[in-house]
């Protein structure tokens, strides 16, 4: 499985949406959606800032991934970006990783 953190920003006429029916039913249907993507919601927080909310999501794999974040833009109610967390013990796979690099202008 692979966590994203999605950040996402309601339109206007998806916070007038959210006004209708609440954040606890929006936090249904999207555990719900990532269930039905063989996913899990991790966390899931609405902000007071310059974003709308914070979900951090466990995926099957990077195309399901897209998917849901092509399904969820297109619906014009909310724009989310998605960003690949990793934890501690990848970076330290990662790190242990050696690959020949040359840096630009070298």
């Amino acid at each position: 499985m692979i966590k994203f953190l999605i950040k996402a920003s309601y339109t206007p006429a998806g916070v007038a949406a959210l006004h209708k029916v609440g954040g606890t039913n929006r936090r249904q249907v999207i555990d719900t959606m990532v269930a039905g993507m063989g996913g899990t919601v991790k966390a899931f927080y609405y902000t007071a800032s310059e974003l709308d909310a914070y979900v951090i999501v466990e995926l099957p794999d990077l195309i399901t991934a897209a998917s849901m974040t092509m399904s969820i833009n297109a619906s014009g109610m909310v724009s989310i970006t998605s960003t690949m967390l990793l934890d501690p013990e990848e970076i330290d796979k990662a790190a242990q990783m050696q690959f020949d690099y040359r840096a630009p202008g070298s």
